[in-house]
């Protein structure tokens, strides 16, 4: 997991690095970079601030460059992964009288459905109850397949037929959730192509009638950057409050973890890490920096 970032990232800190090599050696780190799935948004905010950092120093009067290179790369990796505001879902969930709502964003074939019955396994075993909806009326057999997970994990789901209103179904299982003293409502929605204009206007009228506490971007880490393209478009059209990764188990690259951080400046809550339901871990900010940064 994440082997190619992290020897992209320990092959730079380790060169021998002067005055003159300083500007062909960054040149190199951004091609890695960008070979590994970082945005070049991303990877240029990167080669920047290092070269900010060695502007006026003395490269060749550096006892070690080695040192100093780590230092700055863990100084701007953690920068980009750290949030304009942290979000602890469990005590956000804790924290409202009324159901909490969270919408489910993503495209076809990044794991939405899957993550969602991971996400409610994992919420009902800190101890709140759940309802999921279901929101994709769009894609046949979607109802079935949110029932089928919700089902193995024992969610209620709340459901219409198919090409009925999305909404409706959303603001059905949020009266449902309040009249049941529901804590948490689950909206799955149609696995959507950002370019599909009718279907970004009807995640639009969801989120106008859902009101949701929460705006989750599901994206895919083996996507690299189609997922950041997924995430930039629903970030215009509906906002993000947060990120889950999935497969970060097979990813060997990492750059869309970098690079959805530093476009959504949002929080990644979880990534997932497996097929089980039980396979969703909250994402260590402090374990991904250590595990792409190494100078062994």
């Amino acid at each position: 997991m994440l082997e190619k970032l992290k020897n992209a990232f320990s092959s730079f800190v380790k060169k021998t690095l002067t005055e003159k090599k300083l500007d062909i050696t960054i040149n190199e780190l951004r091609l890695l970079l960008l070979s590994n799935d970082v945005a070049i948004d991303t990877a240029d905010e990167i080669c920047n601030r290092i070269t900010e950092s060695f502007k006026n120093e003395q490269v060749g009067r550096l006892t070690s460059t080695q040192k100093m290179l780590f230092e700055v790369l863990k100084e701007i990796i953690t920068e980009i992964l750290t949030p304009e505001e942290d979000l602890d879902l469990l005590v956000e969930i804790r924290k409202k009288n009324e159901p909490y709502v969270i919408v489910f964003l993503g495209v076809n074939g990044t794991g939405k459905t899957t993550t969602m019955a991971k996400i409610a396994h994992y919420l009902k075993k800190e101890g709140f109850s759940i309802v999921a909806a279901a929101a994709d009326t769009f894609r046949a057999a979607a109802i079935e397949q949110l029932s089928y997970h919700m089902e193995n994990v024992g969610i209620r789901v709340i459901k219409h037929g198919y090409k009925s209103d999305p909404a409706s179904v959303a603001y059905d299982s949020i009266e449902h959730a309040k009249a049941k003293n529901v804590d948490v409502v689950l909206v799955d929605t149609a696995g959507r192509q950002v370019t599909d204009k009718n279907l970004m206007i009807e995640i639009q009228k969801i989120c106008r009638v859902a009101q949701p506490d929460c705006k989750v971007f599901v994206g895919d880490s083996l996507a690299g950057n189609d997922a950041l393209f997924q995430a930039k478009e629903f970030k215009k059209h509906v906002g993000i409050d947060a990120n889950i990764l999935t497969k970060l188990d097979a990813d060997a690259k990492g750059g869309a973890a970098l690079s959805i951080s530093f476009e959504t400046k949002k929080s990644i809550i979880f990534v997932g890490t497996g097929q089980s339901y039980k396979d969703l871990e909250p994402f260590d900010r402090d374990i991904f920096i250590s595990n792409i940064l190494d100078l062994s």
